[in-house]
């Protein structure tokens, strides 16, 4: 049999993205309202980005302390790029590739939250801080470690800047106490090749009944240890890094970072902030502005508030029992390890829905789907426009290539690409 076009040429064929629309518009909008987009789609509301970053910049300018945006979060370009316009000090990153990705979006300071293990990333470390202006800052919590990145950066002739993490007993990564914090910083004052900028430390990995209290202990233990390096000389610069801070816990950390010289550059790394949400992260802001409140510092100084930015637009697919709802997205599209997904809204033909979202649970997601329980006089009807809330928007940002910025009408004004 003959086959026409044996040899196809790929890029004749209109190629789509996940969430993104098959056919282009002149003006470059497209109205999610009026299923404009393929749907599912993921969008970030660009007036709440900006209203978030703002909102914690003024939080650190009011708090003398530096911010490193924990970069993981969206690992978007343009979102980071944002986020460095606004005066970060730099970017966090979890690996040495998302690092690369920091650097390129504008960042001259880059802080690697976690070790750095084994000879390709180490080689990956060494082109960056030799080819490029980046000022690159690397954890490390043991002496195995220390002694492999030094041994390597000594035979590249170069030196590699370290900061000691210092965490906490049935948490993650980090010597567990100043002895151990003692020995390492003494190993690496010996070496030619690593240099000690400072300590670094993440509060949220204490959880628990008590967990405001302990983590302030924990804190009390951080600044100490820092202080009793400072005097004993310890670090190889006069300006030493103390960082740490999540997106649960940062005021707690803030409060403590003011206890500590001015001789040290206190820098925060919240990353989820940028889009926060309306599950986990609203629950931890919320407790924030508590705790802000009983020290009297939310006042004026402190106006507004962090507001969810991120959804995820969806289809009623199917509803095959009266109090049940089948939503066209699932594990490949949203959030599901903290909360799931909630309805925020419905739109039908191109108008908003009166639905009691109060009344509607999720209950599960599978791979491409979403259950939802209702009542039975609910209206959800399929072909319904969903929109989304998330929990944890770090997972639905790595769910997507490309996420759709939108404006307060619902339209989608531009693409952005994301680099997991």
């Amino acid at each position: 049999m003959h086959h026409k076009n044996e040899n196809n040429n790929h890029s004749e064929f209109l190629k789509t993205q996940k969430g993104m629309p098959a056919i282009q518009q002149n003006s470059g909008r497209y109205n999610l309202i009026n299923e404009e987009v393929s749907l599912p789609c993921a969008t970030l509301k660009m007036s709440a980005v900006d209203n978030n970053i703002a909102w914690m910049k003024h939080f650190a300018e009011l708090f003398n302390v530096q911010l490193a945006p924990h970069g993981k979060t969206s690992l978007t370009p343009a979102i980071i790029s944002k986020q460095l316009a606004a005066g970060a000090w730099g970017m966090t990153m979890a690996t040495i590739q998302q690092a690369f990705v920091a650097y390129q979006c504008g960042a001259r300071n880059v802080i690697l939250a976690n070790q750095l293990i084994g000879k390709s990333n180490f080689e990956l470390a060494h082109q960056l801080i030799t080819q490029s202006d980046c000022q690159l800052y690397v954890c490390v919590d043991s002496l195995k470690n220390a002694q492999a990145l030094a041994d390597f950066f000594a035979d590249k002739k170069s030196t590699l800047n370290v900061l000691i993490e210092f965490g906490v007993e049935g948490g993650r990564c980090g010597v567990r106490t100043a002895e151990q914090a003692m020995e390492l910083a003494t190993f690496i004052k010996n070496t030619d090749s690593l240099s000690l900028q400072g300590i670094e430390f993440y509060e949220g990995v204490i959880h628990g009944e008590n967990e405001e209290q302990e983590i302030r202990d924990f804190l009390l233990e951080v600044s100490q240890l820092a202080l009793e390096f400072q005097q004993q000389t310890l670090f190889d610069t006069k300006q030493p890094i103390l960082t740490g801070a999540g997106s649960a816990f940062y005021d707690l950390v803030t409060e403590m970072m003011a206890c500590i010289p001015d001789s040290f550059t206190k820098i925060i790394r919240p990353g989820c902030y940028i889009s926060h949400d309306r599950g986990i992260y609203q629950t931890a802001q919320n407790l924030v502005r508590e705790r802000l409140r009983r020290s009297e510092v939310l006042t004026e100084a402190l106006p507004g508030d962090l507001v969810s930015a991120i959804e995820v637009w969806a289809y009623v697919q199917s509803r095959p029992e009266p109090n049940k709802v089948i939503v066209n997205v699932g594990k490949r599209d949203v959030a599901f390890d903290a909360d799931l997904p909630m309805l925020e809204r419905a739109y039908r033909d191109g108008q908003l829905l009166s639905v009691d979202t109060s009344n509607i649970t999720t209950t599960a997601v599978m791979d491409q789907h979403m259950f939802m329980q209702v009542d039975t006089d609910c209206p959800l009807e399929v072909g319904d426009v969903l929109v989304l809330s998330t929990s944890h928007p770090c997972i639905t940002f790595d769910k997507w290539r490309y996420i759709g910025l939108t404006d307060d009408q619902d339209q989608i004004t531009e693409w952005v690409k994301t680099e997991f």
